[in-house]
């Protein structure tokens, strides 16, 4: 396996030195976030989940904000249905 380049300067890197998406993340996050990602997950693929949060966390968050009337604004603000919405809120206001 090729040495991995862990003690260069990272102020003499720059983003178009970096191959494929190591240079998107640099472009985004900045060369010493890429170091961090390569050193930590280097040979690995990876897949980034559509939704950020766990459903969890979003249904705890539904059944906080709901007021009974905006059941369509809760489904467009956390991008989910409003069929899924309302399974969420008889699921989790049943266990109040």
């Amino acid at each position: 396996m090729k040495e991995v380049y862990v003690e260069m300067d990272p102020s003499k890197l720059k983003c178009e030195y970096l191959n494929g998406a190591y240079n998107d993340i640099a472009n985004l996050l900045g060369i010493d976030a890429v170091l961090k990602l390569h050193a930590a997950y280097r040979g690995q693929q990876i897949t980034f989940p559509v939704q950020l949060f766990t459903k969890e966390f979003i249904a705890i968050q539904i059944v906080n904000e709901y007021d009974g009337y905006n059941l369509k604004q809760l489904a467009t603000k956390f991008g989910y249905s409003e069929k899924w919405i309302r399974k969420i809120l008889k699921d989790h206001i049943d266990k109040i």
